[in-house]
């Protein structure tokens, strides 16, 4: 499960109110996010573009599933500048060391493709992705 490591509270981030629950399914896997026109947080795009990158921890079940916690209207960290540890793409799968990863407008899962999607950082293990979400822009 995915988790922020270093996280500088002042400049490495903002908070926001999510805009809806966050499903259980995603909870551990960072995604891409923006925010909508009531300033609240949306996986992908939004109506702001991809602004930051966002881990909603959950609670573990004793079937071993995970649930969140995170319902709309919650306030959340959204990073901007860090590391995230233990990361996983958005659908689970390993990210690939030395590698850029971008955020998909459509959705926030990440991807290794430039084209059309926000880069969001870097992998500088398996399972470490540094966090530089700039200002406007696409692809590489």
């Amino acid at each position: 499960m995915a988790r922020y490591d270093k996280y500088d509270p002042i400049s490495g981030g903002f908070r926001a109110a999510l805009a809806a629950d966050w499903d259980d399914a995603d909870c551990g896997d960072p995604f891409a996010v923006g925010l909508d026109s009531s300033g609240r947080v949306v996986k992908g795009a939004g109506q702001t573009g991809i602004v930051g990158v966002l881990v909603v921890d959950g609670q573990v079940s004793g079937t071993g599933t995970r649930v969140s916690n995170k319902f709309a209207g919650d306030i959340v960290d959204v990073m901007t500048a860090g590391e995230i540890v233990e990361a996983t793409s958005s659908t689970g799968t390993a990210l690939v060391a030395g590698t850029a990863y971008y955020g998909v407008p459509a959705d926030g899962t990440l991807s290794a493709t430039a084209t059309a999607n926000k880069k969001i950082g870097f992998t500088v293990a398996l399972d470490r992705l540094v966090v530089r979400v700039g200002g406007s822009g696409t692809g590489a």
